[in-house]
């Protein structure tokens, strides 16, 4: 999700460009990033479909939740993988639609797919991350600081004795 991020900031400047974007030359090379951007997320829902992503904090689903166990990594990846392939196969066709269009259209074209493709791993990043939530530990409870153990306020939550 942050390769199509980054490649959204790219397009922007681009975008302020656009006569001399509209050049076949400007429209190849943003072919060739769609194209680069489409094979890493294949690659990354592929490999977490297969369970065969490696845990790491750069691709596929990057949540504290995920990255605590190489478990709760292939969980989350696995549940990623479907949009993951389904935003690659989206830069892929707006690759090609760079390729063969021209001008504004097919520069306009390639940011909207490169956004819809953003909220798509961004849905799959949030459904995998609601669903490895409830596998990490609970949070340790207790010492000063916590629900009615501040030191100062402590006699205030404690339950009301009948004299």
């Amino acid at each position: 999700m942050r390769e199509v991020t980054r490649f959204v900031a790219v397009l922007i400047p681009l975008v302020g460009l656009s006569g001399v974007c509209a050049s076949l030359h400007c429209m190849v090379v943003v072919a060739v990033l769609l194209f680069a951007l489409a094979a890493v997320a294949i690659a990354t829902g592929v490999l977490g479909l297969l369970g065969k992503l490696p845990r790491n904090p750069i691709l596929g689903v990057t949540t504290e939740a995920a990255l605590h166990s190489d478990e709760n990594f292939r969980i989350a990846n696995r549940i990623a993988a479907p949009t993951s392939v389904g935003a690659g196969f989206l830069l892929f066709a707006g690759g090609l639609v760079a390729l063969v269009a021209n001008g504004f259209a097919a520069l306009g074209i390639a940011v909207v797919v490169a956004v819809i493709a953003v909220f798509t791993l961004g849905a799959g990043a949030n459904a995998a991350a609601r669903a490895v939530e409830p596998l990490l530990p609970p949070a340790p409870v207790g010492g000063c600081g916590s629900a009615c153990g501040g030191c100062s306020i402590r006699e205030t939550c404690e339950p009301a004795t009948s004299a």
